[in-house]
């Protein structure tokens, strides 16, 4: 779910609440009026802990995609150079749904001399599953 989904997700919540409470009122039930406020609460609270941790791992996703971007600028030639913190620069550009730039960047990778075939392997297994994935439609 992208943010925007998110953000759509806790807007909902919020629209939701005020029609509990008139349901509540209108059946002259208080019980369930309190019932019905906690949850609300509740469910919001976590909707927006939910969105914070999604928007805080895009950022550092991000952050990690413009430093191996820094890193193949300064030296296109080194396999290494695609390779921060562990993860390659395609995948990376995968896990933000970016398949058309990881494909480029795989097909560059597998051009390298020092570059892995199992590496390059991987990666486009990767690839595979993501467009999978987007054609299934999630």
């Amino acid at each position: 779910m992208n943010y925007a989904a998110s953000l759509a997700v806790v807007v909902v919540l919020t629209f939701f609440f005020p029609l509990a409470v008139r349901v509540g009122l209108y059946y002259d039930v208080p019980r369930s009026l309190v019932l019905i406020a906690l949850g609300a609460t509740l469910t919001f609270a976590a909707a927006t802990l939910f969105i914070r941790w999604q928007v805080g791992r895009h950022r550092s996703t991000a952050e990690l995609l413009e430093l191996a971007r820094a890193q193949v600028g300064a030296d296109p030639k080194n396999p290494r150079a695609y390779f921060v913190s562990g993860e390659h620069l395609a995948g990376l550009l995968l896990r933000l749904d970016r398949r058309r730039e990881a494909a480029e960047v795989i097909d560059r990778y597998a051009r390298l001399g020092g570059a892995r075939e199992s590496e390059i392997v991987s990666l486009r297994e990767m690839l595979l599953q993501a467009e999978r994935r987007q054609k299934r439609g999630g």
